[in-house]
């Protein structure tokens, strides 16, 4: 049993001052005037008993009060983050293990901060050292963190902590200022250090701190691209080995066949013969055409085009919904490429596996760009497919060509401008075709002929 705790000393304290108080009464009684009052004498007992009382207390009240003071500077450290304070070991009771317990309460928080320090730490350099390129954007569009990567592509090396975000995208390149602005993630291209790279863009929002939030991720794709491609080639030559293989095997066999049924004289089953040879090359002919007119793309003849009769003609070969209103101004394209790139999107779209009524076409046309937007209802593309949909041969559909996106790809590059696929929020796919403004002169000249064209009211 420990006998230095505070109740024994406590009790110990009270019963020397009730002994004190009893003494000094007897001794008083004993030796004061029998004629004087008894509240006279009581009066000294009582004093030196209240003086004996407090000097008690505060002998036993300091080491306490001492330990609150200590507990409350240490308490402060640790709001300011500071967990190396400890206290010094106190008396064997109560305050003494309270100490202890303490002391036992920083170390443990400070092995924890260096640890989470250790983590952050190494989370900081793998973070930082990706070349994936990471903002984190808070609810007042300022930037809250970015690595190299980011700071690279945005700031060109400087620190982009605390920076307005908006500003930031005014002085980046147009498609990715597009491919933010659009929200959902999209694939774009744009010029950086000289040469052209593709990059892969994401949002992720989330609470920080009960705060909201949003990830901003540009993942460059070029590399993989470029391998891609090159295991693309070997794809294209494998389908057309398979192809030529599949084509001329038959006809050589057949060819043999006809031969020998000519020496034969057997001439009965020779138009037979042929016409399985010629229906093999016409099939071989129309899959070598189709590859030809990818490969031989001629230079677009951009010219002013008027939206009603070019949409008119797309909805006589295509099923879709026109959204929004036309532009009052004409467009400025080649119409016989840009009506085959839209016939393309709208056919995939078509057979996007959703509502084919759900497939839409929106155009919109001012100073800066002109842009025709194919939209359906279908599952939509994780990363890894819009990643690779617009490389040639590349198809998710069995038996498809993998010509439909990279045609149009070619189309709208040949003609200045850029296409880029987008996820819907509400599910399906946008590929978004962008191209130049129409040149002020021909914008002009075909205004005033629709004047021109416009009846005059009568005087």
């Amino acid at each position: 049993m420990r006998l230095n705790t505070l109740r024994l000393r406590v009790a110990a304290a009270l019963l020397a001052a009730a002994a004190a108080g009893a003494l000094l009464g007897a001794w008083l009684a004993v030796h004061a005037a029998p004629a004087a009052p008894a509240a006279w004498w009581a009066l000294p007992g009582a004093a030196l008993l209240l003086a004996a009382a407090l000097w008690a207390s505060a002998r036993l009240l300091a080491p306490l009060r001492r330990l609150v003071r200590a507990l409350e500077g240490a308490v402060l450290s640790y709001r300011d983050g500071d967990f190396s304070t400890s206290l010094a070991a106190g008396a064997d009771n109560e305050l003494g293990d309270l100490v202890a317990q303490h002391n036992a309460l920083g170390h443990a928080l400070r092995e924890q901060r260096q640890h989470l320090e250790q983590r952050e730490l190494l989370l900081d350099t793998v973070v930082q050292n990706t070349p994936v390129a990471l903002l984190l954007i808070d609810a007042g569009e300022r930037v809250v963190y970015a690595n190299i990567a980011a700071r690279h592509l945005l700031g060109q090396g400087r620190s982009l902590e605390g920076t307005d975000f908006t500003l930031l995208l005014q002085q980046a390149p147009a498609a990715l200022r597009q491919a933010v602005a659009a929200g959902d993630d999209a694939l774009f291209s744009a010029t950086l250090d000289g040469s052209e790279e593709t990059f892969h863009w994401s949002q992720r929002a989330f609470r920080l701190q009960g705060r909201p939030h949003r990830l901003q991720l540009f993942r460059r794709m070029t590399r993989e691209l470029s391998r891609q491609e090159v295991a693309t080639w070997k794809r294209v030559i494998r389908v057309i080995s398979h192809e030529l293989n599949n084509s001329l095997a038959p006809i050589s066999s057949l060819a043999h066949s006809g031969a020998e049924l000519a020496r034969r004289g057997d001439i009965e089953r020779l138009p037979g013969v042929f016409a399985i040879i010629g229906e093999r090359a016409r099939h071989l002919h129309g899959f070598l055409d189709a590859y030809a007119r990818f490969a031989k793309l001629p230079a677009p003849q951009p010219r002013a085009v008027p939206w009603a009769p070019f949409i008119e003609g797309l909805a006589a070969q295509c099923r879709f919904r026109f959204a929004g209103a036309l532009p009052a101004t004409p467009g400025h394209f080649d119409a016989a490429q840009i009506e085959q790139a839209l016939i393309n999107l709208l056919k995939n779209a078509a057979e996007a596996g959703g509502n084919a009524d759900a497939v839409t076409l929106a155009v919109t046309s001012h100073a800066l760009e002109q842009r025709l937007e194919v939209a359906d209802a279908g599952p939509g593309m994780n990363d890894t497919m819009l990643a690779q949909a617009l490389l040639p041969f590349y198809s998710t559909k069995r038996g498809g060509t993998g010509l439909g996106l990279a045609l149009a790809r070619e189309i709208v590059e040949a003609h200045g401008g850029r296409i880029a696929l987008f996820n819907r929020a509400t599910g399906g796919l946008r590929v978004v075709l962008t191209l130049p403004p129409c040149p002020a002169a021909e914008t002009e000249a075909a205004a005033r002929a629709a004047e021109m064209e416009s009846p005059r009211p009568a005087h």
